[in-house]
């Protein structure tokens, strides 16, 4: 039988390396995007429009999901697209798959860690409660009730990515604009929070994470992590190990985010009880990456 996947917000960071990842694997995929796509398997559609989304899941007839879509930045401003696509979104996808359950092989929903907010624990385990303390964290814990509520008819595996970053990731998050600054040789840069710590796995070792927890097809809620964090000095560090170049930091108050999270580390041992060949690069590995690409 075929193992055809379909992959919301396949056009985005992550989408296209989970693609990749799928396709190395075997599988046919296919993909939902919010803009036009000369791509033949990639279809069009507003995830809050339900008949058209179902339409979709009824073409597609996936065997394996990876909802991946959602308002990602977690500093946006368009507080009712993060409520709208985090959440009725992903009911509306749950919705469309449900007919089709009997052919789902795996269905695996991104939320995040942010929804564990400021905790005391660390490393953070799957058994943390949450404590989310923004509005991109509440609305992916309401996507994890939306999912829990839909649990008898779409089993769906709900991972907890932990920070990642990579070639092709938008300029507005963290590692790429230091990258940015330190390739074109900047005197300057200016950053929020210097005091905050950050895991920061390498993007295409999570897209293999995807594609284990795609094949393994277990309904649990996993941590994506390596539980290392590192704090932006250790990040400027690298960058200035490689690059040869140093460059002074100002703390801007307008990029300090309320509610920002201190520290925050995964606890991994479930991911690795489920794909035991897991790995993470080193991140001065994932930042040279970058840096030369």
């Amino acid at each position: 039988m075929t193992r055809r996947a379909l992959i919301t917000g396949i056009e985005g960071f992550t989408g296209q390396y989970v693609a990749a990842e799928l396709s190395r694997r075997g599988f046919e995929v296919h993909g939902t995007t919010r803009a036009a796509s000369t791509q033949p398997d990639w279809h069009q559609v507003d995830l809050l429009d339900a008949t058209a989304l179902a339409t979709v899941v009824e073409a597609v007839a996936p065997t394996h999901v990876v909802h991946l879509a959602a308002v990602a930045f977690v500093a946006s401003n368009d507080v009712e697209a993060i409520y709208r696509v985090n959440i009725v979104g992903t009911r509306n996808l749950l919705s469309a798959l449900a007919p089709h359950a009997a052919v789902l092989r795996a269905v695996v929903l991104a939320s995040s860690a942010s929804v564990y907010g400021n905790t005391p624990d660390s490393p953070i385990a799957e058994a943390t409660p949450p404590r989310p303390s923004n509005d991109y964290a509440i609305s992916k814990l309401a996507m994890e009730f939306v999912a829990a509520a839909w649990a008898e008819r779409v089993p769906a595996t709900v991972v907890r990515p932990f920070n990642y970053t990579g070639v092709g990731q938008a300029p507005e998050f963290l590692i790429p604009k230091i990258v940015a600054a330190f390739r074109r040789r900047a005197p300057v840069i200016e950053l929020g929070n210097l005091d905050v710590a950050r895991e920061f796995s390498d993007v295409r070792d999570v897209a293999a994470d995807y594609a284990d927890l795609v094949e393994a097809g277990i309904a649990e809620t996993v941590n994506l992590c390596s539980g290392i964090a590192y704090s932006i000095g250790d990040v400027l560090a690298m960058a200035t190990s490689i690059t040869g170049h140093s460059i002074d930091v100002h703390t801007n108050p307008a990029f300090v985010r309320a509610g920002d999270i201190a520290h925050l580390a995964g606890d991994n041992a479930r991911l690795r009880r489920i794909a035991p060949a897991t790995r993470r690069r080193p991140f001065d590995e994932t930042l040279r990456w970058m840096l030369e690409a």
